[in-house]
């Protein structure tokens, strides 16, 4: 049998859980490999190096590099574009629009969903009040480029065969967005990468991309109040902000190699985490996160302190 496997993109910045997920299904499955975009094949760091990887148009236009979200009109119609047609099994890796790909009856379609796609769905409003796009005359036509998108997103996901959740949240949301079950596989976790140290150290850490949904900005805020020392690891188009909110107590130290941040996972009092995640697990230190997340923490189930509010605050009281 023949199997394609397709992800949204593959970018030197694009380094997240799904893309993980992308590496480790081709350690198992011999499939060709498709995406919006690639940059990672041409990217002698990359485990993708020198690798056919199948794009589409928008793969040409321009700092398409430095994402595609730019283009978001244009993904649905790129992803169709796709010809998958000499192919048994079409495997996607989805958090967008890598569901949508068009397939024939005798095909096989089989979705690892992340997430129904964010900015559409779940965080919507997260995305407007955070946005320019998202004010006056462009956030009218901003929201209804989202409720096109949630239409279409709706009607791809009648071309998958069967669906795959990476945790059980994911799957209420699949079924939420969709109305498909989804069986639950968890992702694949290295738990012996971070290793549990009795003498922690006197910070507090954070570690994720640094966009707006993963709340960095208010963890930032609370520390600052609080006057306590915190770590913050990782990159994204919120660093600039965050590294001007930042009092002297905070670091922002940016990305950093996986040895640096395994050490500070060791070495923290406690792990800081503020998103509404998908699965996660988090070794090496406690957890503090907002009640409700599928967040891990410990290395165990429900090892950590959970807030149903969000706000600087009740952050503070939490830690």
């Amino acid at each position: 049998m023949k199997y394609a496997l397709v992800h949204e993109w593959l970018t030197p910045k694009a380094t997240g859980g799904s893309e993980l997920v992308v590496q480790e299904i081709l350690r198992h499955v011999t499939a060709d490999l498709y995406a919006l975009i690639d940059f990672e094949s041409t990217n002698p760091q990359s485990y993708l190096y020198g690798r056919s990887i199948g794009t589409t148009f928008l793969q040409g236009f321009p700092r398409a590099e430095q994402g595609v979200q730019k283009y978001l009109p244009l993904l649905p119609l790129a992803i169709e574009q796709l010809d998958l047609g000499e192919y048994d099994v079409i495997l996607s890796s989805s958090h967008a629009v890598a569901k949508g790909v068009l397939t024939a009856p005798h095909q096989v379609h089989i979705c690892y969903c992340h997430t129904p796609m964010r900015y559409a769905w779940d965080l919507t409003f997260d995305y407007l009040n955070n946005s320019a796009m998202g004010r006056g005359i462009p956030g009218i036509f901003t929201r209804y480029l989202l409720h096109q998108l949630r239409q279409w997103d709706v009607v791809s996901a009648n071309r998958v065969d069967y669906f795959l959740a990476n945790s059980h949240h994911t799957a209420r949301r699949i079924w939420r967005c969709y109305r498909r079950q989804a069986d639950v596989v968890y992702p694949p976790v290295n738990l012996e990468r971070f290793t549990y140290q009795e003498k922690k150290d006197d910070f507090f850490l954070t570690v994720c991309r640094l966009v707006s949904y993963k709340q960095v900005k208010l963890i930032v805020q609370a520390f600052n109040q609080l006057q306590l020392p915190l770590v913050v690891i990782g990159d994204g188009p919120d660093l600039s902000l965050l590294q001007e909110l930042a009092q002297p107590n905070v670091q922002i130290l940016g990305a950093q190699p996986n040895a640096v941040v395994e050490d500070y996972m060791a070495r923290a009092k406690a792990f800081v985490y503020g998103a509404c995640e998908d699965f996660g697990i988090a070794g090496g230190s406690p957890g503090l996160r907002h009640a409700g997340h599928c967040l891990w923490s410990g290395g165990s189930l429900g090892n950590g302190g959970g807030l149903q509010k969000k706000s600087p605050n009740c952050y503070g009281t939490l830690v």
